[in-house]
């Protein structure tokens, strides 16, 4: 019998005091057996759009539950596993409520207070509002005048440079803006806020990487802008208030699961082939640990374990300890001078789950100076581009056989993805030069590396002959008589559906662009954001492309993450496909660009949101219940997911409002039970965060792997 038929007309009170709230627990038969429910007030009455937050240590793995109240300020929690459980509220606006024991089956009143400032108020707010409390520089300090001049360096062209760098360059491993980030906590072990920022930006393992962003910026000016921000801040400066979720948000229901150690570096996850999202129900959810694993979360029996990628041969570890890339070493306020690798030897970088019931991943197997036959041989692709360095290759676990294989690429990996073909050929972005790719069903039958993997260069036809000749290198002039080969790191990477071509995002030189790669003519298309352009509105100037998807309909979509954008492309409106003039801006009219809907950054008249979209994924078979082609942007520092409803232009924001710190790179759709309504489907996103210690919760935190799912309202059972 439940507890809440056992407990049928008994009351139980109990009051707290806690920041002037008091909670009240009612056990009723309002709840079903595995549900608590309830409703939120305070003295101005119901608050609606809060989130209520139950969670519990007692199951294998920290186990959290959270939903969001209605406009009467009801919630219902669903399908909790039998524990003891603390609940509590948070809001914006609101201080957050004590913390109420409760289990499956009780109904709860909570009572929550106001904030009594607008700096206690945004305590809660998502890293975005503080970090566009920035100064950025006008667009007249531009280009920069360098170390005698005004501090900025001449790299930085325009203002949109500066944003780029402030996003992709400084956030590239952890959130900014987060209260770790934002205030300097031991600030009297420094001489000032300036001195803390110099020494706190060489910390780690990432130190050289975040001291070489800066001085591509201007040391002194970007070191100047961040020790003015937190002075701001540490006087009492606030964002605005955030909007609480309305509409669609409201049906969020949010399930997280502890995985990954405190020091883990877990990059991102998948739980199914993306090509068939009904295999592998209610199966394990499979992350990369960049320090060298394969972490596995079991959602059902609350579970969550480690294995170790093997390389082929030993490999030596990168930045294996604090301060190896500066002059003095900087001990953390968390670590001290403890070593901290950034990356272990295997380094994995992203999986990918196929219909066989492995986990691919990009993986480092060995060093990464290629073997000769990679430039010297009659391998096809050696004849077109020899290959001489690789940092990552490919690997995969067996989820049957419970072991590891490794595969030696010539081309460097990053993102992978399968394309729906005979071959199930696995496509791979990582490359500054080509775009390479395996087929997985000749390696399956013949174990032969070499023979079963590709590349093509990325070689543009601008001679307009429809076939690779002699070309160009890309700092060389145009030559009639030639095509034009065309370079830069390729970040994601996706097959088009229909028509067999292979799509990459490159991010830089600003502002980027899309290469379409034709695998038969191992010939490419490239397409710029509109940027720049006189013609349109620079509200709609668009940079950074990073992650990249495609719909059932062919239609591309991209996370621009320097200007904060979706943005979608659609080849079939360009007049120009190649020759001469076709080299980037030749199709402004296949973009559609829609600005995200976090706050703008200070001192910004152009497209300059403070949101940064690690990538980008598209809801295929309307897993997530917003319906099928809906584009999904990882709300890196937002702490959210990003969905953008094309029929409408509406944005649907789904907060995930604790631990505050949330920092999600990747996400993937599993349909366990398609009979099931939105209980049998879910999205699945994790913290992805290099410095667990920096989110909610401090030092001992770690990653956790979440499901989002989307109920008809927010009372459905």
């Amino acid at each position: 019998m439940g507890r809440s038929h056992r407990l049928v007309k008994l009351l139980c009170v109990v009051a707290l005091a806690a920041g002037g709230a008091l909670w009240l627990a009612v056990s009723t038969n309002a709840a079903g057996e595995d549900s608590i429910t309830g409703v939120v007030r305070s003295a101005s009455g119901a608050e609606a759009g809060v989130w209520v937050i139950a969670e519990t240590d007692e199951l294998e793995t920290l186990f959290r539950k959270i939903v969001v109240t209605n406009d009467d300020g009801r919630f219902l929690i669903p399908d909790l596993p039998e524990a003891a459980y603390t609940v509590w509220v948070r809001g914006y606006g609101l201080v957050d409520s004590a913390k109420a024991p409760a289990h499956a089956g009780d109904d709860l009143a909570l009572d929550v207070v106001a904030a009594s400032t607008p700096r206690e108020a945004a305590a809660v707010y998502p890293a975005n509002y503080w970090y566009s409390l920035l100064e950025i520089p006008g667009t007249d300090e531009f280009p920069g005048t360098g170390p005698s001049g005004n501090g900025i360096s001449p790299n930085m062209r325009t203002q949109a440079h500066w944003i780029d760098r402030l996003k992709d360059g400084c956030q590239l491993c952890h959130q900014m803006g987060q209260k770790a980030t934002r205030e300097v906590p031991n600030l009297a072990d420094y001489d000032s806020t300036l001195d803390a920022w110099h020494k706190r930006v060489q910390i780690g393992g990432s130190g050289a990487s975040m001291t070489n962003t800066l001085d591509r910026m201007g040391r002194e000016r970007a070191v100047q802008m961040y020790a003015g921000w937190t002075d701001r801040i540490m006087a009492g400066e606030v964002p605005e208030m955030p909007p609480r979720p309305s509409g669609i948000e409201r049906n969020l229901v949010l399930t997280q699961w502890g995985w990954s150690t405190p020091r883990g570096f877990i990059h991102d996850e998948v739980a199914t082939d993306k090509r068939n999202p009904t295999l592998y129900p209610n199966g394990p959810v499979y992350g990369v640990d960049m320090r060298g694993s394969l972490v596995v979360a079991d959602p059902v029996a609350h579970q969550s374990f480690q294995l170790e990628i093997p390389t082929r041969v030993p490999i030596v570890r990168r930045s294996a300890e604090y301060g190896a890339a500066v002059a003095e070493p900087v001990p953390s306020p968390y670590w001290g001078l403890d070593p901290n690798p950034r990356a272990g030897y295997a380094n994995p970088h992203n999986p990918m789950m196929d219909q066989k019931g492995r986990v691919w991943m990009t993986s480092t197997i060995r060093p990464s100076q290629n073997p000769d036959w990679c430039m010297d041989s009659e391998h096809p692709s050696a004849q077109r581009y020899p290959l001489r360095r690789a940092s990552r290759h490919l690997s995969y676990y067996d989820t049957d056989s419970e072991k590891f294989v490794l595969i030696d690429t010539c081309y460097a990996t990053h993102h992978l993805q399968f394309a729906t073909d005979a071959n199930d050929t696995l496509w791979t972005s990582g490359d500054t030069n080509v775009v390479g790719w395996l087929n997985t069903k000749m390696f399956d039958e013949t174990g032969d590396e070499r023979a079963s993997q590709g590349w093509c260069p990325t070689v543009l036809d601008t001679n307009g002959d429809g076939t690779l000749g002699e070309y160009v290198e890309p700092n060389e002039p145009m030559d009639p008589a030639k095509d034009r080969r065309i370079s830069g790191f390729a970040y994601g990477i996706v097959p088009h559906p229909s028509d067999g071509s292979i799509w990459i995002a490159r991010r830089l030189p600003l502002p980027g662009h899309l290469v379409r790669l034709d695998p038969e003519t191992c010939l490419s298309e490239v397409y710029e954001p509109p940027w720049e352009d006189p013609a349109v509105a620079s509200t709609q100037w668009g940079h950074g492309p990073r992650g990249i998807d495609v719909d059932r309909n062919g239609l591309i979509w991209v996370a621009l993450a320097g200007s904060g954008h979706i943005a979608s492309f659609d080849r079939s409106k360009c007049t120009v496909l190649n020759g001469p003039t076709a080299t980037g801006k030749h199709c402004a009219d296949g973009w559609r660009l829609y600005p995200t809907p976090g706050p703008q950054m200070k001192g910004v008249d152009a497209a300059g949101s403070a949101d940064f979209h690690y990538y980008l994924w598209v809801d295929q078979f309307d897993i997530l219940g917003l319906g099928a082609g809906v584009p999904i942007a990882n709300g890196t520092t937002s702490d959210s997911l990003i969905a953008l409803l094309p029929d409408t232009d509406e944005m649907v924001v789904l907060r995930v409002p604790y631990p505050l710190g949330f920092y999600t790179r990747g996400l993937d759709g599993r349909i366990d039970d398609p009979d099931a309504g939105w209980k049998g489907r879910g999205l699945w996103a994790s913290n992805d965060t290099i410095a667990n210690w920096h989110n909610e919760g401090g030092k001992g935190m770690t990653s956790e792997i979440v499901r989002f799912q989307i109920r008809p309202h927010p009372l459905a059972e």
